[in-house]
C-alpha cells in the first residue's frame, strides 16, 4: 500500500503518522506533503526521517491519501487524487455534506466505506466523539432528542492554536494581557461560546455540524438535536455533556452494560472514587471515555452522561486510519 499524508506537518498530520506507526499499518511507501514553506522538513516514521515534499499539481503516486490540509485544498484537489486512482480519506469539512460521499465512523456505519466513489469523509471531531457513545445507546433505546454542550480543546483550531493557548497563558501568568489570533477572544482562563461562523438560525456552524453529521452517520434525521459549542482552555481532548430522551425505557445500569460492550468506548463511571471522564485522562487514548451516567431529571425515558475523547485521535487521525484499515479488510 502506497500512502500519502497531505498536511503532514499540521497537528492532525503528525498524529496520523503516529497512528500509522503504532497500529503497524501495512504500507510499502509513505509520501509526506505540505505547503512549500514546510518542504524539506523531515518527520520521523519507523526509525527513518522522511522528507516533506511540496504538493504537486496533479494526481499523487499512491493508493491512499490521508488528507488533513484544510477544506479549500481538499475541495480543489481531492477529485484529482481520486481520479488518479487513490482512495481519499479527507479530514476537512469539504465533502462531508455531499450526498454521494460517505461520512464514516467505522464503529457506526462501516458498510458505507464500500460505497465510496473515491472520497470518504471523516466527521467533525465533536460529532465523532459524540457518536461513539450515542450510537450504541440509540440502537438499544432509540434516541428521540439530544441536547449537547461541548467543551472543546484548543487543538480543534490547529497546532498554532495550541501554541497560542500555551504562550498566552504564560503571558497572563506574568502579568501581561493575553492576545487572541486563533480564537475570537483570549482563551487562557476563559471559555468562549463561539466556534466557527454564526448561522442565520443563531447557531454556529460547529453546532450545526453536530446535527447534520449525526443525522448522516446514523442514517436517521428524525432525531432532534441541539448543540452549544464552547472553546475551553484545554489542549487536545473534547468533552461533551449530553442529555438524551429515548423512545424506550432506559436505566443507567442498562446503559452502562450497553456501553461496556461498545467498541472504542471505555466506561469511567465511579463518582464515589472520583473517577469520571476528563481531558487529563482521555488525552492520548484511542477509546473515548464515558461516565456520569445518570437518570435525566428532565426526560421520562432519559439519560445524562459525559463523554470525553482525544480530538486529534478519535476526532481526527485515528478515525481516518481506522477507515483505511476497514477498507483494506474489504466488505
Amino acid at each position: 500500500m502506497r500512502v500519502a499524508v497531505v498536511g503532514a506537518t499540521g497537528a492532525v498530520g503528525r498524529e496520523i503518522l503516529k497512528v500509522l506507526e503504532a497500529r503497524n499499518f501495512p504500507l510499502s511507501d509513505l509520501r509526506l506533503y505540505a505547503s512549500p514553506r514546510s518542504a524539506g522538513v523531515r518527520l520521523a516514521f519507523r526509525g527513518e526521517e522522511i522528507p516533506v515534499e511540496p504538493l504537486p499539481e496533479g494526481p499523487l503516486p499512491v493508493d491512499l491519501v490521508l488528507a488533513s490540509a484544510g477544506g479549500a485544498l481538499s475541495k480543489a484537489k481531492a477529485l484529482v487524487w481520486a481520479e488518479g486512482g487513490a482512495l481519499v480519506v479527507d479530514n476537512s469539512s469539504a465533502w462531508r455534506y455531499e450526498p454521494w460521499v460517505p461520512l464514516v465512523v467505522p464503529e457506526v456505519n462501516r458498510e458505507k466505506i464500500f460505497q465510496h466513489r473515491g472520497i470518504i469523509a471523516n466527521p467533525n471531531c465533536t460529532t465523532a466523539i459524540l457518536a461513539m457513545a450515542l450510537w450504541p445507546l440509540h440502537r438499544a433505546f432509540q434516541a428521540k432528542r439530544v441536547i449537547v454542550a461541548t467543551y472543546q480543546a484548543a487543538s480543534g483550531a490547529g497546532a498554532k492554536a495550541m501554541e497560542e493557548l500555551l504562550t498566552e497563558t504564560h503571558r497572563f501568568l506574568h502579568g501581561e494581557a493575553p492576545k487572541a489570533e486563533a480564537f475570537a477572544h483570549p482563551l487562557p482562563f476563559n471559555v468562549i461560546p463561539h466556534i466557527d461562523a454564526f448561522q442565520e438560525n443563531g447557531y454556529t456552524r460547529e453546532e450545526m455540524k453536530v446535527v447534520w453529521e449525526t443525522h448522516k452517520i446514523f442514517g436517521d434525521d428524525t432525531i432532534r438535536i441541539s448543540a452549544t459549542a464552547v472553546r475551553v482552555p484545554t489542549l487536545r481532548a473534547h468533552a461533551e455533556a449530553v442529555s438524551v430522551e429515548f423512545a424506550r425505557p432506559v436505566t443507567p445500569e442498562a446503559a452502562r452494560e450497553v456501553l461496556k460492550e461498545a467498541p472504542g468506548v471505555e466506561v469511567v463511571d465511579e463518582p464515589g472514587a472520583k473517577r469520571y471522564p476528563m481531558p487529563l485522562t482521555a488525552s492520548g487514548k484511542w477509546d473515548v471515555e464515558v461516565g456520569r451516567i445518570r437518570k435525566s431529571l428532565a426526560f421520562e425515558n432519559g439519560l445524562d452522561f459525559f463523554v470525553v475523547g482525544d480530538q486529534l485521535l478519535k476526532g481526527a487521525a485515528l478515525n481516518a486510519v481506522q477507515i483505511a484499515e476497514e477498507w483494506l479488510k474489504g466488505a
